[in-house]
C-alpha cells in the first residue's frame, strides 16, 4: 500500500466552481501520492465529477489556489497537454476502429509514428490481457473486454495521473467485481497514481489507498477505507457508509476515547467516540452496525430485546428488534431466534458503537 507521506502527484488547493448560482466546488483541497489510489466517493450532485472533470481540464474552475501535476502547474493548461487520461463509464471507443488502433489512437494524435504506436498498443493489450484479440472490431468484445480496451487506451500514453469516471457502472454485478480485482492489480503492476470516482462504496472501501467522501461541494470526512468503515465524523458519513442504527442523545461522560450516552428515551449506553473535545451534555449521535450486535448471554448485560420482524437474505438475516434503546437492526450470520421468543438480551462492543457531535439545525 502507497504511503499517504509519499511524494504528491496530484495537488488541488482551495478550487472553487460554479454552475450559474450553484456552487459544484466549494474550497476543496486534495492531494494524491505517487502510486497511490484515491476514491472520491459521493452521491450524484455531491461534486465528485466536476473535480474529476476540474483535474481533467475538461472544466476551468471559477478559481484554484494551486493546481499541479507531477509538480507541473496545470491550471489554464488544456487537457491534451496534461499528464493525466481519463477512462469514462461509456468506454468511448471507435467502433469503426479495430481493439489495438483504439488502442494506438492516443500515441497517434502525440505524432507517434504508426508502427511504434502499434507496438506500444500491443503491449498495453497484453497488460489486460487482451493481446490475442487486438486485430477484432470493438463489436466483437464483451462488456468487460472493453473496459479492458479503454484502460488500455489510457495506460499507453505513460500518464502521471489516471482518472476514472465511474468506469464499472455498466457491468453487471459479478463483472464488475471481477473488474475491481483486475483493475486494482494492474494500478499496482504499473505504480500509476489513480483517481477513482464512484457512488458506491463497496468499490471505495475494496480497490483504495484512501477516500474522499464528499457532500455539497465538500469533503466531509477523508482517510482509509477502515477509517470510513469504522469511523465516521458525522451523522452523513455514517449514513452513507451503511450504518443501520443512527440513534440521537446527549453525553453523560467521557475519557476521550470511550463515553455514556443517554438517549433520547432516558436508556443509557456505551460508545467509542470520535468527535475531538466533545463534553457533558452535548448533542451527539451514536452509530452501529447490524452485524455488530449479537446476543448476550449473561443476564444482567446488553439490553433486552423483542424480535419485531426478520428478513431472510440467503447469507444472513435481518432483524428488527424492539429494546429500551428503540427499535434496533441486527443482522445475524446464524439464523435468528424465533418471532415467539422474547426477553433476548443483545449487545456490543463499545468500541463498535461510534458516538460523534449531532448536526447543528
Amino acid at each position: 500500500m502507497t504511503s499517504l507521506a509519499a511524494e504528491p502527484m496530484l495537488e488541488i488547493e482551495n478550487v472553487v466552481h460554479k454552475y450559474g448560482s450553484l456552487t459544484a466546488l466549494s474550497n476543496v483541497s486534495l492531494s494524491a501520492a505517487k502510486g497511490e489510489f484515491l476514491t472520491i466517493l459521493g452521491s450524484s450532485g455531491s461534486g465528485k465529477t466536476t473535480m474529476l472533470r476540474v483535474i481533467s481540464g475538461l472544466e476551468t474552475p471559477f478559481s484554484v489556489s494551486r493546481l499541479r501535476i507531477d509538480g507541473e502547474n496545470v491550471a489554464g493548461v488544456p487537457p491534451a497537454k496534461r499528464r493525466c487520461t481519463t477512462v469514462f463509464q461509456n468506454y468511448a471507443l471507435f467502433p469503426h476502429m479495430s481493439v489495438v488502433e483504439n488502442v494506438a489512437y492516443g500515441l497517434k494524435i502525440r505524432k507517434v509514428p504508426t508502427i511504434d504506436a502499434l507496438k506500444e498498443a500491443r503491449r498495453a493489450l497484453a497488460m489486460v490481457q487482451l493481446e490475442a484479440k487486438g486485430d477484432r472490431s470493438i463489436r466483437q468484445l464483451s462488456g468487460g473486454e472493453r473496459q479492458r480496451v479503454a484502460l488500455a487506451r489510457a495506460v499507453v500514453t505513460k500518464p502521471a495521473v489516471m482518472l476514472l469516471d465511474e468506469p464499472l457502472g455498466a457491468l453487471d454485478e459479478r463483472l464488475r467485481q471481477d473488474m475491481q480485482f483486475e483493475l486494482r492489480e494492474l494500478q499496482r503492476k504499473l505504480g500509476i497514481t489513480f483517481v477513482y470516482i464512484t457512488h458506491s462504496q463497496e468499490e471505495a472501501l475494496t480497490m483504495s489507498d484512501r477516500v474522499v467522501l464528499m457532500r455539497n461541494g465538500q469533503i466531509e470526512q477523508c482517510g482509509r477505507p477502515l477509517e470510513l468503515f469504522d469511523r465516521p465524523v458525522s451523522r452523513f458519513a455514517a449514513d452513507f457508509m451503511g450504518y443501520e442504527n443512527i440513534l440521537e442523545g446527549k453525553l453523560v461522560h467521557s475519557d476521550g476515547k470511550l463515553g455514556e450516552v443517554e438517549l433520547k428515551n432516558g436508556a443509557k449506553v456505551r460508545g467509542s467516540v470520535v468527535t475531538p473535545g466533545l463534553t457533558a451534555g452535548a448533542p451527539i449521535n451514536l452509530a452501529l452496525r447490524a452485524e455488530r450486535i449479537g446476543i448476550v448471554e449473561a443476564s444482567d448485560d446488553g439490553l433486552e430485546s423483542t424480535l419485531k420482524s426478520k428478513v431472510y437474505r440467503g447469507k444472513y438475516t435481518d432483524m428488527v428488534l424492539e429494546t429500551v434503546a428503540g427499535q434496533l437492526r441486527m443482522r445475524s450470520w446464524h439464523g435468528a431466534p424465533s418471532e415467539k421468543e422474547t426477553g433476548h438480551r443483545i449487545g456490543w462492543n463499545e468500541s463498535d458503537a461510534v458516538i460523534f457531535a449531532a448536526p447543528s439545525c
